[in-house]
């Protein structure tokens, strides 16, 4: 089994929709996947569509309770199974304080699962405590969602030396496999400024003895769409909500990086390059007809989508009309 931690100690980078569509992905290809959710915000159960509180056991049982990994894993699609979690991870650090060998509970727990998946994608808490240190130690390698701005790059390197911490005490096995850029804006020059910077820095490692050393940035990222915020509130992977978004086909790119498969190249040339191209070859003097006038546009027709409420969400009204006054003076404006 490949076991994969996606972590960050920044929230909102993108760690829980990584996990959920990769796996997704990769179980969709045909593989058995695990994903296990160690944040105890629960955002990677709920994504799945599954009600922290209906969880009789999960993440914290294993934990804390020894209870059988294998036994309290839930199918939630086909070759898909989940480690859920609900609120009383919490507590699970706490609790593990005191305990002898705590940073290698879940790892211990793992072990007979190693021939029944193909991977495990663990969905780390935004921190760097004893929840996230027993990812570390379970997996062999991690993966680093990174959201393209200034502030998250700054604790960057804190998490890849934890990382390094990690490999050269506890779990010789972990590498960081590589940084997904996620919430990449196309149009903007930053990101690809903050990618030169850390590919650049990648670059610099190598040949050393860090765990960083092989790491490198995804050939893809990927882009900002509205789909993948809204999948979650229907309990729904973003290939169930909308297969043909940018988001899918991003997170296939993804899924197809860990499995191997190379993206076939386009076999059309971009519409950029035969302008290129053309004005690169030289005019014929006397040859050919003058150019067509620009065809009229057809006017674009507006379609009215109405995407059907969430159970989940119920908005309730939040001010209501006072009462009529009769006291009130009839020339004075209305509100």
């Amino acid at each position: 089994m490949r076991t994969i931690a996606v972590l960050n100690q920044k929230g909102g980078v993108g760690k829980t929709t990584t996990v959920v569509n990769v796996a997704a992905a990769l179980a969709a290809a045909g593989r058995k996947v695990v994903a296990i959710d160690l944040d105890p915000q629960a955002h990677l159960t709920i994504h799945l569509g599954v009600e922290p509180q209906t969880i009789q056991a999960g993440a914290y049982e294993v934990l804390i309770q020894s209870a059988d990994f294998m036994q309290n894993l839930m199918p939630v699609r086909p070759n898909l199974w989940l480690l859920a979690a609900n609120i009383n991870l919490v507590g699970a650090e706490t609790e593990l304080v005191s305990v002898v060998g705590r940073e290698i509970i879940l790892r211990e727990a793992m072990q007979g699962s190693q021939d029944q998946f193909d991977f495990c994608l663990i969905d780390c808490a935004p921190s760097l405590g004893l929840l996230s240190l027993n990812a570390l130690v379970a997996a062999q390698e991690v993966l680093i969602p990174l959201q393209p701005h200034f502030l998250a790059l700054q604790g960057f390197g804190k998490l890849l030396q934890t990382v390094d911490l990690v490999n050269k005490r506890i779990n010789p096995h972990i590498r960081v496999t590589g940084v997904l850029l996620c919430m990449y804006d196309t149009r903007a020059s930053l990101p690809n400024e903050v990618r030169a910077d850390i590919e650049r820095f990648l670059m610099n490692a190598r040949g050393s003895n860090s765990a960083w050393a092989e790491a490198k940035i995804l050939p893809t990222f990927i882009r900002r769409n509205i789909k993948l915020a809204e999948a979650p509130s229907y309990g729904k992977t973003i290939f169930e909500y909308d297969s043909a978004c940018n988001g899918a086909e991003d997170y296939r790119k993804v899924a197809n990086f860990f499995l191997g498969i190379t993206e076939p190249a386009s076999s059309a040339p971009s519409s950029e390059a035969q302008a290129q191209s053309e004005n690169a070859r030289p005019a014929q003097v006397g040859a050919g007809k003058p150019p067509d006038p620009t065809p009229p546009v057809a006017p674009i027709e507006i379609v009215s989508v109405q995407l059907p409420v969430p159970q989940c969400y119920r908005p309730e009204p939040i001010w209501t009309e006072p009462p009529a006054n009769p006291q009130t003076d009839a020339s004075a404006p209305a509100i």
